[in-house]
């Protein structure tokens, strides 16, 4: 009988959860935002309008040129105040699935928070 060396496997990175196509921000904040996805690369994709508190923009990722299995986040401007990153990233897999963020605080001190 044979014996085989013992081998230890190189950890892939992992892939941020969950895997989703779409990605949701909705505005529970004190003023108005825009947003974009934002890749770990520093690509973007287009901004949403500015819009007001209670309501949610969604971007299709599918519709941008950032590739399956691109890691993003949101990248929210607070019109008159600062920019904020999501809490976590998630990853794009062309699914349907939706991740929804949302944005709470006021224009210099916000949050954006990963709820699904």
């Amino acid at each position: 009988m044979a014996v085989l060396p013992c081998m230890t496997a190189t950890a892939a990175p992992a892939q941020a959860q969950p895997c989703v196509q779409k990605v949701a921000v909705t505005n529970n904040a004190g003023f108005v935002l825009s947003w974009t996805a934002s890749a770990r690369t520093g690509e973007q994709s287009a901004p949403t309008g500015d819009y007001p508190i209670n309501q949610t923009r969604i971007i299709d990722l599918s519709t941008t040129a950032l590739p399956e299995g691109t890691d993003i986040r949101p990248y929210v401007e607070a019109v008159g105040g600062t920019n904020e990153y999501g809490s976590s990233y998630v990853s794009y897999c062309d699914n349907g699935q939706t991740a929804t963020y949302t944005v709470t605080g006021t224009t210099f001190d916000y949050s954006v928070t990963l709820l699904t």
